[in-house]
């Protein structure tokens, strides 16, 4: 298997969700072993922040990545667009510190993304390998990784509400599960936090757009939701944004309960940081035998070869 990047660049224009500004983003093709580079287009000399553990600055309602006076935050959702697309090297540029909301999941990232099409190019996969278990958290909430044959990930939640409690969902990870279970699920909160969050000059651009909205006993949006365990589901998504700023595709069981960025974050970096919970591997053609682990599906694209 080999490592992708985007055929062609695509670009789209959207809301900030905490500056409530419009936000240009553009995706363009990158070399091999480049990895997921952000640049900020807006800033003088257009700094450059790769999306890597040690990248990470600011884990506070959205994940935050930042180089000397550069950031860029709210980038989760189009973390995991790449990661559920197999795309290991792209840039991303953005003319704000934070990427545009869309509808508030990834379905709209990971649309702009197939649009410009997959490029196979030709230099071995590298997968993380978890090779043993690295928790973090507490009983009140935590994250994991274990080892496993394959890329799996179970999720739970229990809020103080009615419509919030005890929501569980797994899912093994491929191309097809992550579109069609996962790319979907909006961001959510809590109508009592609005004002709060609003007097800390965060969500301004927050709006029934772009996020469920819950008040004590029932879901704002017009439409409802779009799964009955939607709120689960976006933990889910946003757990892999946040995992795939180890750098490369984990093979392994990611567990959650009521788990968020911060904790994410704190899983990565403290699996990352410990050398013997994990090896990489490297998936050259003549040695697809001999591998013990299944790799990831990505089938439903018809990838073109530079």
């Amino acid at each position: 298997m080999y490592q992708r990047t985007i055929a062609e660049s695509v670009g789209c224009v959207g809301i900030g969700l905490h500056s409530g500004s419009k936000v240009s983003l553009k995706v363009r093709p990158a070399p091999v072993d480049n990895g997921i580079v952000f640049i900020r287009t807006d800033l003088p000399s257009s700094p450059t922040i790769k999306a890597s553990v040690e990248n990470v600055v600011d884990t506070t309602h959205a994940t935050t990545i930042g180089r000397g006076d550069a950031r860029v935050s709210t980038i989760e959702h189009l973390m995991a667009s790449f990661a559920g697309l197999g795309i290991d090297n792209a840039f991303v540029e953005v003319d704000a510190p934070e990427v545009p909301i869309m509808d508030g999941s990834a379905g709209p990232l990971l649309f702009l993304i197939k649009s410009g099409g997959i490029r196979i190019q030709h230099t071995s996969k590298r997968f993380l390998v978890i090779r043993k278990t690295v928790r973090t958290g507490d009983e009140h909430g935590w994250a994991e990784l274990s080892p496993a044959r394959e890329f799996k990930v179970s999720c739970s939640v229990d809020f103080d509400h009615p419509m919030l409690q005890k929501q569980a969902y797994k899912m093994n990870f491929s191309d097809t599960n992550f579109e069609k279970e996962l790319s979907m699920a909006r961001t959510f909160g809590f109508l009592n936090d609005v004002e709060y969050l609003r007097s800390r000059g965060l969500i301004k651009g927050g709006s029934l757009d772009n996020a469920i909205v819950i008040d004590d006993f029932r879901v704002l949006n017009e439409g409802g939701l779009r799964f009955p365990d939607e709120f689960v589901r976006h933990k889910m998504l946003d757990a892999i944004g946040d995992i795939s700023i180890l750098g490369m595709p984990v093979i392994g069981h990611l567990s959650l309960h009521k788990s968020g960025h911060r904790l994410n974050f704190e899983l990565a970096k403290k699996v990352i940081n410990d050398s013997k919970a994990w090896k990489i591997v490297e998936l050259k053609k003549k040695e697809k035998e001999k591998v013990r682990f299944k790799v990831p599906q990505f089938g439903m694209m018809k990838p073109s070869v530079s």
